[in-house]
């Protein structure tokens, strides 16, 4: 008997990691994707001849998923990894720190950069390496974390402006998208403990070697097909009918399962109010937006392949000139989390501020020519990770036998982070094997 196929909605990571597990599943899939490629919200388009990422997007040894998605797909070798966590972190005035993972095990690994971090005083070094202990203390699944802020508990446990801003935001913003004064505490617990206070090698950055747009997209479609699955961009799903059935491009399709692996907002119109009577709720989780400024140099300004930065505009910066195949100068990315300051700024504000910026952290770049500056914008980057958002998060099953959620919006335990919306479309992937693995018990029973 032929089954039909499990429709995956949106073909972003969480959509792609559905269809592929389904796939080697051995199950017949086919995925609507309403824009002309995959990737979701980590693309790639061309400009000058140069392949430009939207955003500048990292991963950690620690995600696994993410990894094992990569695996699958044939990019483990376009990724390029650390072998020891290690980040420069720049300051306007001319200052420099690094903060390098030690031999010592984890959670002691990063203790003796903390105890030398240039940026703090003695004191704040200090206060620093007890507020990573007590943050290991927390339990980022305890609800009641999920009502506090980050920037509350910093300071209830020592943690000075100063150390804030040249410590802690660092790697908040980045992860969570929004500054420590409007952070839930929960998914802040979390990127901690696991990230940089639970194995020793579990921060270790990792970052593309080859465009986004080739390391999800089209590797992804590649894969996909090889598994015997469908990929249909430009395609967009408008309803899903009892059955269940998806309306796509004005079509009615059967499906066996349905995996609805889209932003929140489009799920909220998509899932009918019976199968999720909460859907409504999903519109407080919001969104944040991250900005991205792209400099090209005529020649090199640094060497560093990224670093992080305080007291300034510039977060973190990264530098693009491989990946994006530029042979001559250098393609300097900046990263802008929690970006609403920045969102609306036209191109020519956003020069004037961050050019300087730049000069002030490179000084070489005053000698250098801009040969080309642009922004890109992600006005809806991630959901808001506020008090009270992980409340407002569903579980991938929804009340219509059948018919799943997946997304790094969802219930993941993760921060929406690439490794959230790949744990969601496997989770999402796991529920309908399961509810078709049932099916064919039930419908073998009756025979």
């Amino acid at each position: 008997m032929t089954r039909d196929p499990v429709v995956i909605v949106g073909g972003g990571l969480a959509g792609i990691a559905a269809a592929v597990a389904l796939g080697e599943a051995g199950l017949p899939v086919t995925l609507y994707e309403a824009r002309p490629r995959l990737g979701g919200a980590t693309h790639s388009f061309t400009r000058n001849g140069l392949a430009v990422d939207n955003g500048q997007h990292v991963f950690l040894r620690c995600c696994t998923a993410y990894r094992g998605l990569l695996d699958r797909l044939g990019g483990t070798s376009q990724v390029d990894v650390q072998a020891r966590f290690d980040v420069r972190v720049l300051t306007p005035d001319g200052r420099s720190a690094r903060l390098r993972r030690s031999a010592l095990p984890g959670p002691f690994h990063l203790m003796p950069a903390l105890a030398r971090y240039p940026l703090l005083d003695p004191a704040d070094r200090l206060r620093a390496m007890r507020g990573s202990l007590a943050l290991r203390r927390l339990d980022p699944a305890d609800p009641a974390l999920d009502e506090v802020d980050l920037a509350t508990w910093l300071a209830a446990h020592g943690q000075s402006d100063a150390a804030r801003r040249a410590l802690w935001e660092l790697f908040a913003v980045a992860a969570l998208n929004v500054g420590a004064g409007d952070a839930a505490l929960g998914p802040a617990a979390m990127v901690f403990r696991t990230a940089l206070f639970g194995r020793s090698d579990a921060a270790d950055i990792g970052v593309p070697a080859v465009p986004l747009g080739e390391l999800h997209g089209t590797a992804a479609r590649a894969a996909i097909t090889r598994l015997g699955g469908a990929v249909l961009t430009s395609s967009k799903v408008t309803a899903i009918e009892p059955g269940p059935v998806v309306v796509v491009n004005d079509a009615r399709v059967r499906a066996s399962a349905v995996v609805v692996a889209t932003p929140h907002e489009q799920a909220a119109g998509l899932v009918p109010p019976d199968a999720a009577p909460d859907r409504a709720r999903w519109s407080g989780l919001s969104a944040s937006p991250i900005v991205n400024v792209h400099v090209v140099y005529d020649r090199r300004v640094t060497g560093l392949p990224f670093a992080a930065v305080v007291d300034s505009p510039v977060q973190w910066v990264f530098d693009k000139t491989r990946v994006a195949g530029l042979r001559d100068g250098q393609y300097l990315a900046v990263s802008v989390s929690a970006a609403d300051r920045w969102i609306d700024t036209p191109t020519a504000r956003a020069r004037a501020v961050f050019v300087p910026a730049l000069e002030r952290l490179f000084p070489g770049a005053r000698r250098a020519r801009i040969t080309d500056f642009f922004v890109t914008r992600e006005r809806r980057a991630t959901f808001r990770q506020g008090p009270g958002s992980g409340a407002l998060r569903p579980q991938a099953a929804t009340r219509w036998p059948g018919l799943f959620l997946a997304g790094a919006w969802t219930d993941t335990g993760w921060p929406d982070t690439m490794e959230a919306a790949v744990r969601s479309g496997l989770n999402a992937a796991r529920l309908a094997r399961r509810h078709l693995d049932a099916g064919t018990l039930t419908t073998g029973a009756a025979r």
